[in-house]
């Protein structure tokens, strides 16, 4: 076979490769993230009825958060009773970090069916409260680009921090000084429970993508001197809590070496264009 003078020459098939590889090289960057969308009112109901309901379901525990309690012996809590394992179960099919979780805790509900009275811990590691957050939203109807749902509550925090900053007139959470404002229905109070805790949320900035623990509730009543909010893996059930508050109704600071407040995040859902924010619920 007869070689033209291109092939015969040794740095033929690196240009080639090269020419080839040009187009690529040029493709056009990842388009940029879109806006959030803004949401109707039903979705912020949606989301309080849902947390009631399963606040209902635990029980209706009620827990002032910051008064002082006796020490406990260490019994098996409510997300232990087998009655309880479908609904942290679905808490955790809400986040893509439920597989592990559900495959081990799957393995201790059968064991605890094949032996009646065995205590076997169920759901106990690890803490789900950020997944019954993100459950929350999902069950509302609220889409991933709008709350992206986590087994943390600093990845989900991170994602709407990043919205208010980039897109503040449609973010549908935006961050504020928890001594600043008093929190509303809807709204998410969050607490640091770290040994070297976040005193607001700018701090947040610096370290984002990096774990920290954190908890958040869903405010659901408001009144003189207190907040009440539900959230879960709290008493080891879905719990509502009692903060005090000012006569402004902002949260007082927590107790020493305990969570710490950070970041009061108010919630737009179904009070931004076209719907007008005063007239919705």
């Amino acid at each position: 076979m007869r070689l033209n003078r291109w092939s015969r020459r040794p740095g033929r098939c690196a240009l080639l490769l090269l020419l080839a590889l040009l187009p690529a090289a040029c493709a056009a960057p990842p388009a940029p993230t879109p806006p959030p969308l803004p949401y109707p009112p039903s979705v912020r109901e949606r989301m309080l009825h849902i947390a009631l309901a399963e606040w209902a379901d635990w029980g209706r525990i009620v827990v002032d958060a910051d008064a002082p309690h006796e020490s406990r012996p260490a019994l098996p809590g409510p997300e232990s009773a087998l009655a309880n394992f479908p609904r942290v179960l679905a808490y955790w099919r809400a986040v893509a970090e439920g597989a592990g979780p559900i495959a081990r805790n799957r393995t201790l509900y059968a064991t605890a069916l094949a032996q009646p009275g065995l205590q076997v811990g169920l759901w106990q590691e690890p803490a789900w409260s950020a997944a019954f957050i993100s459950f929350v939203m999902r069950t509302a109807g609220v889409d991933r680009r709008e709350f992206p749902p986590s087994a943390a509550h600093a990845f989900y925090l991170d994602a709407l921090l990043a919205d208010a900053r980039a897109f503040p007139a449609t973010a549908p959470f935006l961050p504020h000084d928890w001594t600043d404002r008093a929190p509303e229905r809807g709204d998410l109070i969050c607490a640091d429970r770290s040994d070297h805790p976040l005193r607001h949320w700018q701090e947040r900035l610096g370290e984002a993508g990096q774990f920290r623990p954190m908890h958040c509730d869903i405010v659901v009543a408001v009144a003189p001197g207190v907040v009440e909010a539900v959230g879960g893996n709290v008493a080891d059930a879905v719990t509502l809590s009692r903060f005090p508050t000012d006569l402004a109704g902002r949260l007082l600071a927590r107790p020493a070496n305990g969570p710490t407040w950070f970041a009061v995040l108010e919630n737009r859902l179904g009070r931004l264009p076209p719907w007008n924010w005063r007239t919705a619920s």
